[in-house]
C-alpha cells in the first residue's frame, strides 16, 4: 500500500555530512544535560511513601492533585489502579518520615477537596528498592541492545548493524536528554517507553536496510550513494503511513491520556521523531561511510574447468 510513489530519487546522501553533524550536536548536547543535570527519578527509583486510597463512585483525579497541592506536597503522584475508583498516591522520599503519620496526612487534606476516600493501604519503599529497580532497569535496557545487535549481525552483514545500534543508541540518548534538560519526571513507564523507542526504531532500519540489499542485488550500475537514496525514497510513503498512524495514536494518549500517560506518551512522541530521522539519514550515511557495496551481496560464482561439470566430474 502506498500513498505515493516518487519516480526521481531524492539526494538524501548529498547532504549525509550536515545531517550527522546536527546529530552529533543533539547528541553531545544530550550526554552534557545528562551529566550536569542528571534525571528527575520517580520515587519508583528513588524510595517514598505509597498511599492506597478507595473511593465508593469514580474518583477524581483532579481535586486530589490539587488536595495535595494545597497540603503542600511536591512531586506526588496520583494514578488509578485496578479500577476507577482506586486510586495510589506516590510521595517522595523527604528526611525521616513517619508512615503511618504521612498516610493520615493525605487523608485529611483529601477530606476537604476530594472527600469520601478510605485508606486501604500505606506502605514505605526504601531507596534500597528503587536502587534495585534502577539497576534492573538499566539490565534491561542493555538486553535489548545487545539482542538487536545480535540480530541485525545475522540478519545483515557487521556495517549494518554497527550502523543500526549507533542510530538507535542516538534515540535513547537524546530522549533522556530531553528528561534530563527538562528535569520531566523519569518512572518505569518512561523507561518502558524507551525501551520501546528502541524496537521500534530498529524495525524503520531493518525495512531500509532490506531494500539496500535488494537493491544491490537487482540493479547494476548504481553508486553506493545512489542505492541508499533509492531504498530511502522508495520507502518513504511506507514510513509516513506507518510512523504517522503511530504518532497519531501517541499525541492523542498525550493529550487526553491524564497525567498518568503524560511522560510516556511524551517519550515515545520523542523518540518516534528521532527515530525516523536517525533510521534514514543517520543509520544509511554511516553504512555509506563504513564501506558497503554491491560486492559483498552478490554470490561469486564458481568456476568451472573446461571439461568438468560444477561438481568436479569429468565429461
Amino acid at each position: 500500500m502506498e500513498f505515493f510513489r516518487i519516480k526521481q530519487d531524492i539526494p538524501f546522501m548529498r547532504h549525509a555530512l550536515k545531517f550527522n553533524i546536527i546529530s552529533l550536536v543533539t547528541f553531545v548536547l544530550a550526554v552534557f544535560f545528562l551529566l550536569t543535570k542528571g534525571l528527575h527519578l520517580s520515587v519508583e527509583f528513588t524510595g517514598g511513601t505509597l498511599v492506597e486510597v478507595k473511593y465508593e463512585q469514580a474518583a477524581d483525579l483532579e481535586k486530589i492533585r490539587g488536595a495535595l497541592g494545597q497540603a503542600g506536597f511536591s512531586d506526588y503522584s496520583v494514578q488509578n489502579f485496578g479500577s476507577s475508583q482506586d486510586v495510589m498516591i506516590r510521595l517522595p522520599l523527604k528526611g525521616e518520615q513517619n508512615t503511618a503519620q504521612l498516610g493520615e496526612t493525605v487523608m485529611k487534606s483529601l477530606e476537604s477537596a476530594a472527600p469520601g476516600a478510605s485508606l486501604s493501604r500505606v506502605e514505605f519503599v526504601g531507596p534500597q528498592v528503587g536502587k534495585e529497580l534502577a539497576e534492573n532497569g538499566a539490565m534491561a535496557l542493555l538486553l535489548v541492545i545487545v539482542g538487536i545487535v545480535i540480530y541485525l549481525a545475522f540478519r545483515f552483514e557487521w556495517r549494518f548493524s554497527v550502523s543500526a545500534i549507533i542510530a538507535n543508541l542516538h534515540d535513547v540518548v537524546i530522549i533522556l536528554g530531553f528528561f534530563a534538560f527538562f528535569q520531566w519526571e523519569f518512572s518505569l513507564s518512561v523507561l518502558a517507553a524507551v525501551l520501546a523507542v528502541l524496537g521500534y526504531s530498529v524495525n524503520e532500519s531493518v525495512v531500509v536496510f532490506d531494500r539496500v540489499r535488494e537493491t544491490f542485488k537487482k540493479v547494476r550500475g548504481l553508486t553506493t550513494p545512489q542505492v541508499l537514496d533509492h531504498a530511502i525514497t522508495s520507502t518513504i510513503s511506507r514510513t509516513i503511513i506507518t510512523h504517522g498512524s503511530t504518532q497519531i495514536m501517541v499525541l492523542s494518549m498525550l493529550v487526553f491520556g491524564g497525567e498518568t500517560l503524560y511522560y510516556f506518551s511524551l517519550a515515545l512522541t520523542i523518540g518516534i521523531c528521532f527515530g525516523i530521522y536517525s533510521s534514514v539519514l543517520v543509520a544509511s550515511p554511516l553504512v555509506m561511510w563504513l564501506g558497503v557495496s554491491r560486492e559483498q551481496f552478490i554470490a561469486k560464482q564458481k568456476k568451472v574447468v573446461e571439461g568438468a561439470t560444477e561438481d568436479g566430474a569429468c565429461v
